[in-house]
């Protein structure tokens, strides 16, 4: 019996589903941690900022103080990273993307939004897709503020899709009227990425 059987196998003997689990995934209890680049040092928040631009009808800049007094809700899901683990039950707590996005109000011309983070980092997304009921920006974890390295003070949140997606340390949510690749989409990642497709690659 292979890893990937045993692993599902593992699953199965505590009770919880192996379905739960896209293609070629396997579960961890862990948090792998992957980036590209330095982390961010954000001990003072009195500058960050979340810009929401593009194509709306007016633009928005958050504040960290004015982010938080936004409705939140706190959403439990399973997490599936292209490099093959998955996380299940993973409880985070921050703002909808639909709620945020309203408050910029969406031009009937906007067909996909680009979350851009810190260091010039980039993901881009369908906007049918940010806009999900379990979409978030999320600034919690497990009822604890996010780690340094999972993307604090704040990152985006798409649990359908790989994990990439899930844009650490955002600054920006960007509608636009197209397609545009972002940082892993430009250097061999898939532009979607469906994990129950396993669309990890270019021609995936």
């Amino acid at each position: 019996m292979g890893f990937f059987d045993r692993n599902r196998k593992q699953l199965e003997e505590r009770g919880i589903d192996p379905a739960r689990l896209p293609p070629g995934q396997y579960f961890t209890e862990r948090f792998p941690v992957l980036h590209v680049g330095d982390v961010p040092d954000w001990r003072d928040l009195a500058t960050w900022s979340l810009r929401i631009g593009g194509l709306v009808e007016q633009e928005v800049t958050l504040t960290w103080d004015e982010l938080l007094a936004l409705p939140a809700v706190e959403l439990t899901f399973d997490i599936h990273c292209v490099t093959k683990w998955s996380k299940l039950d993973t409880t985070w707590t921050g703002v909808p993307v639909t709620q945020l996005l309203a408050l910029a109000r969406p031009l009937p011309a906007a067909t996909h939004l680009v979350s851009h983070a810190d260091f010039g980092y980039a993901a881009n997304t369908p906007l049918a897709d940010a806009t999900v009921e379990n979409a978030l920006v999320a600034y919690r974890y497990g009822g604890e503020p996010l780690a340094p390295e999972h993307g604090y003070p704040a990152r985006l949140v798409i649990p359908h899709l790989y994990f990439w997606k899930s844009t650490k340390w955002l600054r920006g949510l960007e509608l636009l009227d197209e397609d545009r690749p972002g940082f892993w989409e430009q250097n061999g990642y898939h532009l979607y990425g469906d994990p129950w497709r396993e669309q990890r690659f270019w021609g995936d």
